[in-house]
């Protein structure tokens, strides 16, 4: 089926031209006289590409092109002007029309330019298509929030995205899922078609993470042998997800905080400031109160980051989403492995929810793939299970049973009480406060421990 090209002119002689040589070209062409009969055409039927006069009888090509961003965003515009109308058609280049033809034309040059309007058309097309799949796989109806602490969460992220917080942080232990949220904040606002970058801090070497996020010009160091634009110039007004942030450099904190508070950066090896216009969402699992204090993090740009925060909870403080998060990984990887499990036998449930979780919904779900692996018929098993899940390796207590046994000869309480310790410390990847939570004590209780125990905190990952 060949492509539609709707022409707008109010010149006969202008439309039956550029008709002739796009249909020699085997495209199909409709012609309009002004923005009324253009418009009547648009609402019937959207063109591939629409070329249109900028003045007309009865308005502009900019009333043209706004009718067409609302029918049908991603059809690409091109307009045709006279020399003297050429800084209307420049602003209208800024304003998202395609390209621009001056009169008198060449009837060659506006076939190549509707040639690649259409080649554009269908790449928008495809990113578009895309766009919208994410959004539907990034929606915050997918956010399994059964759970009073969801619930309030899911509140916040439909509030925080459709407003204008250009720095949001993003709290909590590892694995509980602060990469789905961010992108939930991204797909629910209004500028959810820009792009969303993610970029991991401690996945690239300190010496190459701020050209990642500012780019740099060609030579700046030894191996910069061309222009490279960063994350902050191709987010373009979309939002950049900054996980493991509290891991970065003091020296590199410095040139982020510059760039949130005046918008404004540098590319490495730079003279001249770009303009920053995307939206930040940050992400740690370090008490970044507790790296402020010891000198590892920045103050302000601690306080610049959380102007809204979002504490993400732990799977163990949400466990009505326990069941449902486990159901929706279940079917996931029913489609991906090809089988047919309709869902969990009671046991599997039971230690699932005496289970306390360390690694958060990120093991929940690699517990439910073993399970999908390994299992077989239509109920997935409790054998099918990890081993330390079956074997409550970290229990819920359960009213005033036993935690422990005792063994028969008695143990040393004090190698006991610094092997607790050190498990609540790994398990919260160095985090004092909440490994004071786990075992019951405050900070500083769990500080005179590290102290007597000599412990070294882990580092977190």
């Amino acid at each position: 089926m060949s492509a539609r090209i709707l022409v707008v002119d109010d010149e006969k002689m202008v439309r039956w031209s550029l008709a002739q040589a796009l249909e020699d070209a085997g495209y199909t062409v409709e012609q309009a006289v002004d923005v009324r009969s253009a418009r009547e055409l648009l609402r019937e039927d959207v063109p591939d590409v629409v070329l249109t006069d900028f003045k007309l009888p009865d308005g502009t090509g900019m009333e043209i092109f706004q009718t067409v961003r609302q029918l049908a965003p991603r059809v690409p515009v091109v307009m045709i002007t006279v020399h003297a109308s050429i800084g209307g058609a420049v602003e209208a280049m800024k304003e998202g029309f395609y390209d621009y033809i001056r009169k008198p034309f060449d009837l060659e040059e506006i076939k190549q330019t509707v040639a690649r309007a259409l080649e554009a058309g269908r790449m928008r097309e495809q990113l578009g298509r895309r766009s919208d799949q994410e959004r539907k796989s990034f929606s915050v109806e997918n956010i399994v929030s059964d759970s009073p602490a969801m619930k309030e969460v899911v509140q916040l992220i439909r509030r925080v995205a459709l407003s204008e917080a250009s720095t949001i942080l993003l709290t909590g232990e590892s694995g509980v899922g602060k990469g789905l949220i961010a992108r939930a904040l991204h797909f629910e606002g209004r500028d959810w078609e820009r792009p969303f970058m993610h970029i991991t801090c401690t996945a690239i070497p300190e010496t190459l993470l701020e050209s990642e996020l500012f780019g740099h010009e060609k030579g700046a160091f030894t191996d910069a042998r061309s222009q490279k634009k960063g994350l902050f110039e191709l987010a373009d007004n979309g939002t950049i997800f900054m996980d493991e942030i509290g891991d970065i450099s003091l020296e590199l904190q410095g040139k982020l905080l510059r760039a949130l508070e005046e918008k404004k950066f540098r590319r490495v090896g730079g003279t001249r400031d770009i303009s920053v216009s995307a939206r930040i969402v940050a992400a740690t699992n370090r008490e970044l109160k507790e790296e402020v204090a010891a000198g590892r993090f920045r103050q302000d740009l601690y306080f610049r980051l959380k102007v809204i925060p979002i504490e993400i909870p732990p799977l163990r403080d949400r466990r009505d989403d326990l069941t449902p998060l486990a159901n929706n990984f279940l079917q996931h990887f029913n489609g991906e492995f090809r089988k047919s499990f309709l869902g969990f036998d009671q046991r599997s449930l039971e230690l699932m929810h005496e289970y306390g979780w360390p690694g958060n919904v990120r093991e929940l779900r690699n517990a439910v793939e073993r399970g999908a692996l390994l299992g077989s018929g239509n109920v997935l098993l409790a054998r099918d299970l990890p081993s330390e899940i079956r074997d409550g390796a970290s229990p819920v207590a359960d009213g005033d049973a036993a935690l422990f046994d005792l063994p028969p000869g008695g143990v040393d309480f004090e190698t006991v009480e610094r092997d607790l310790v050190r498990q609540a410390l790994e398990r919260c990847s160095g985090n004092r406060t909440r490994a004071a939570q786990l075992l019951g004590m405050n900070r500083d209780q769990i500080r005179y421990r590290i102290d007597k125990f000599r412990l070294e905190e882990p580092q977190a990952s």
